[in-house]
C-alpha cells in the first residue's frame, strides 16, 4: 500500500514549527518571532477566519505592504482548505474592485495604507469580513484584538496536492487580469526544484520585493521557511534599509529585480556595508547587466538568475553563478523536475538556434485560470505544456536565450506591464487617435513605459497631462514614463500595429 505525504501549506509550516520551534522565524522591524510562535498565530488566524464564515474553498484576500500578517493569512489559509488571494498594493480603486469581485473574496485583510483604498470601493464588493491587520479603524475589526481573543485550531484540513494554494492575479493582455491558480504541489515542486539546484539559501534570507509577486513569494520566501531558515521581512524596498538588514542581520541571499540591486549599489552606503557573508543574490524579472554583474562580482558576491512566470510557481530555467559570464544574456537550464522546449506556430518542437515560442511543463506549472476555462485551454495544451508567450532559443549547451515577447510585455523595474491594458486607458483621452504603448530600453528600469500619440487635429498634449489622466484608472508603475508622437503608426497589411518599426525608429 502506497503513503502520499501531506505536503500542503498549512501542514508545512505546522510540522516545522513542531520540529523547530525554537529556531528564528521571522524578523519584521525589529521584532523577531520563533517558529513556535509563528505557528501558534497561525493556528489562532485559522480559528478565527473559520469562526468567521471561512470553509474550505472559500478566497480570503489581503491588500498591503509586506508584513508577517501576510504570511500568516496564507498559511492559515491552508489549514482550512481556503485560498488566499494577494492583492497588489499599487492598484486603483477600480482594479482592486474586479480582482476582489472576480475572485469572490469573502475576508479582506488590509494594512493601514491600503485600508481607505477598500473602503472607497466597500459598497461595491461582494466581501462579507474586513480585517485590519494593524491599528483599529472604524467598520473594520482588528486583527490583533481578534487573536487575543482566539483559541489555537487544533485540527487542520488535509488537503491535496492539486488543491489550490493561492490565486495571483496578472496583467492581461486584453486589458483584465486573470487569477493564476497555484496548488500546494505547484509550490512544493517549486521548492524542490531550488533544493536541487544550485543552494543559495544559507541560514538567512531577506524578503524586501513585494510579496504579492511570485518572485517575493516563492523564490526563498516560503522555500526558506519551510526548512527552518529566518526570513527577515521588509515592508518595502529601500536602499538605506535593505543594505543596513543585510548587515545587521548577516543575510546569506535576497530576491530582487536587477534595478533593485542597481540602486543598492548606487546608494552611499555600499561600500562599507559588510556583503561577506552572501552567498548569493537571486536575481528575476530581466537579465543583470554584465557592469552590474562585475561590480557585485569585484564584492565577491554572486548573481543566481532565472527565468519564470507566475504561472510556472516561478522557476522555469535557472543560470548558476559560475556561468553568469560566460553566459551572459542567458535565463539558464530547466531545473531537475521542470522540461522547457521552443515550438514552432505548430507547436513543433525546434531544434537548438532556431527561434520559437518558449513553453513550460512540469509539476510547477498552475493548474489553470481562475473561472477561465478558455484562457487556461489556450495557455496549456493537451500535452500540458504552458505557452508562455515568450520568444526564444536554446543554445548547443542547453541554455535559453530570450529574445522578445509574444505579448508584448514591458517589464519595468520587475513589474510586468500589459501594453493593452494601459492602451485601452490611454484611448479615452479627448486629445488621442491612435497610441501604442511599447517599452524602451531604460538604465534604471530595465524598460521604460512608453506611449506613442497620434494626435487630433489641432489637439496637444504632454507627459504630466497624459499620466494625470491615467492614474484614475491604472497604478501608477503601469503610466507611461516617456511621451512620442507620430503622424500615424506604421501597420502591417493585416491593420495590425507594427510595435518594432516603432521601436526602431526610436531607438535607432
Amino acid at each position: 500500500m502506497s503513503f502520499t505525504p501531506e505536503i500542503g501549506l498549512g501542514y508545512t509550516i505546522l510540522r516545522r514549527a513542531a520540529l523547530s520551534p525554537e529556531r528564528k522565524a521571522l524578523t519584521f522591524e525589529g521584532k523577531t518571532s520563533t517558529f513556535g510562535e509563528f505557528g501558534q498565530r497561525i493556528r489562532k488566524l485559522a480559528a478565527l477566519l473559520r469562526a468567521g464564515g471561512v470553509c474550505r474553498g472559500d478566497r480570503v484576500g489581503y491588500i498591503g505592504l509586506n508584513h508577517p500578517a501576510f504570511l500568516e493569512a496564507l498559511y492559515a489559509c491552508s489549514c482550512l482548505g481556503a485560498i488566499f488571494v494577494p492583492l497588489n498594493f499599487r492598484l486603483t480603486g477600480p482594479e482592486m474592485r474586479y480582482i476582489t469581485n472576480d475572485a469572490g473574496i469573502h475576508t479582506m485583510l488590509a494594512d493601514n495604507g491600503l485600508r481607505s483604498l477598500v473602503d472607497q470601493e466597500r459598497d461595491n464588493l461582494v466581501c462579507q469580513r474586513y480585517i485590519s491587520i494593524e491599528d483599529k479603524a472604524a467598520n473594520w475589526e482588528s486583527l490583533e484584538s481578534l487573536l487575543q481573543d482566539s483559541q489555537p485550531l487544533e485540527l487542520i484540513e488535509q488537503v491535496d496536492a492539486d488543491e489550490v494554494a493561492f490565486i495571483m492575479y496578472t496583467s492581461g493582455t486584453t486589458g483584465l487580469p486573470k487569477g493564476a491558480m497555484l496548488t500546494h504541489g505547484n509550490l512544493f515542486w517549486n521548492s524542490a526544484n531550488t533544493a536541487y539546484g544550485e543552494d543559495f539559501m544559507g541560514t538567512t534570507t531577506l524578503t524586501c520585493a513585494p510579496l504579492f509577486h511570485i518572485g517575493g513569494l516563492n523564490v526563498t520566501t516560503l522555500p526558506s521557511l519551510a526548512r527552518g531558515i529566518e526570513v527577515v521581512l521588509i515592508r518595502s524596498f529601500d536602499a538605506a534599509e535593505v543594505l543596513a538588514a543585510l548587515e545587521k542581520y548577516q543575510v546569506s541571499t535576497m530576491f530582487g529585480a536587477p534595478t533593485m540591486f542597481l540602486m543598492m549599489s548606487q546608494h552611499d552606503s555600499f561600500a562599507s556595508t559588510d556583503l561577506s557573508h552572501i552567498g548569493a543574490f537571486v536575481v528575476g524579472g530581466a537579465p543583470v547587466p554584465v557592469p552590474l554583474i562585475n561590480l557585485y562580482s569585484d564584492r565577491d558576491v554572486r548573481f543566481c538568475q532565472g527565468y519564470g512566470l507566475t504561472e510556472t510557481s516561478p522557476f522555469a530555467t535557472m543560470l548558476e553563478t559560475s556561468m553568469a559570464l560566460e553566459k551572459v544574456g542567458s535565463a539558464g537550464r530547466p531545473p531537475m523536475f521542470t522540461d522547457v522546449r521552443i515550438v514552432d506556430g505548430e507547436n513543433n518542437p525546434l531544434p537548438a538556434g532556431e527561434h520559437g515560442e518558449v513553453c513550460v511543463r512540469g509539476p510547477n506549472v498552475l493548474k489553470g485560470y481562475w473561472n477561465r476555462p478558455e484562457a487556461t485551454a489556450d495557455a496549456i495544451d493537451a500535452q500540458g505544456w504552458f505557452h508562455s508567450g515568450d520568444i526564444g532559443y536554446f543554445d548547443n549547451q542547453g541554455y535559453l536565450f530570450l529574445c522578445d515577447r509574444v505579448k508584448d510585455m514591458v517589464i519595468s523595474g520587475g513589474e510586468n506591464i500589459y501594453p493593452a491594458e494601459v492602451e485601452s486607458i490611454l484611448y479615452g483621452h479627448s486629445s488621442v487617435v491612435e497610441v501604442a504603448v511599447i517599452g524602451l530600453p531604460d538604465e534604471k528600469w530595465g524598460e521604460a513605459v512608453t506611449a506613442v500619440a497620434v494626435l487630433k487635429q489641432d489637439a496637444t498634449l504632454d507627459l504630466e497631462e497624459l499620466r494625470e489622466f491615467a492614474s484614475q484608472s491604472l497604478a501608477k508603475y503601469k503610466l507611461p514614463s516617456r511621451l512620442y508622437f507620430l503622424d500615424e503608426l506604421p501597420r502591417n497589411p493585416a491593420g495590425k500595429v507594427q510595435k518594432f518599426k516603432i521601436k526602431d525608429e526610436l531607438v535607432g
